[in-house]
């Protein structure tokens, strides 16, 4: 990732005809931080320059967002499903991986992988039994950085929405968005 220079963020600011108090407000900073960031005189925490980068794309529109890249039908199944019903419905969708919800909410995962590891003579017992930890959540309104580096250590993120859960994000939707 490549940092922007004070000049950058002053010329993307001014480009967008935004004044440093309008900056500020935008990334929940002060005028002086804004100020003393362009003038070169301060280098801000990455956190601080992450959420001035944030309010400049948001001010240009180009911040993709969970609800962007989500699909909205999720399939899934519950935790008292048979196992076999989930190995079936995984062969059916041609997916390796299913969100295993109870109520809507994300309560476990299981793939192909948990199946075979959990051994033989295991289609009539529950998917509770050899289903894996959930899939990571995040509001609607997450930033599709936040969504990428979750996939980076999980195959799926779900998007929750006061606890319901209200879509599913896989890497490919992350590829089908940037193409």
């Amino acid at each position: 990732m490549e940092l922007p220079t004070p000049q950058d963020l002053r010329e993307r600011r001014t480009g967008l005809e935004l004044t440093q108090s309008e900056l500020a407000d935008a990334a929940d900073v002060s005028q002086p931080l804004i100020a003393r960031i362009e003038g070169g005189d301060v280098d801000p925490r990455l956190s601080t320059l992450r959420r001035i980068v944030n309010a400049l794309q948001e001010a240009e529109g180009e911040v993709v967002r969970a609800t962007d890249l989500m699909n909205e039908t999720v399939i899934s199944v519950a935790p008292d499903d048979a196992v076999s019903a989930a190995v079936e419905l995984m062969e059916a969708e041609a997916y390796s991986q299913l969100p295993v919800l109870q109520n809507g909410v994300p309560v476990g995962s299981i793939s192909q992988g948990d199946v075979v590891h959990a051994g033989e003579n295991v289609g009539d017992h529950p998917v509770s039994e050899v289903m894996s930890e959930s899939f990571p959540t995040v509001a609607p309104s997450a930033t599709v950085d936040e969504v990428r580096n979750l996939l980076d250590h999980y195959k799926a993120v779900m998007v929750t929405d006061g606890g319901e859960t209200v879509g599913i994000i896989t890497e490919a939707d992350i590829a089908a968005q940037l193409s």
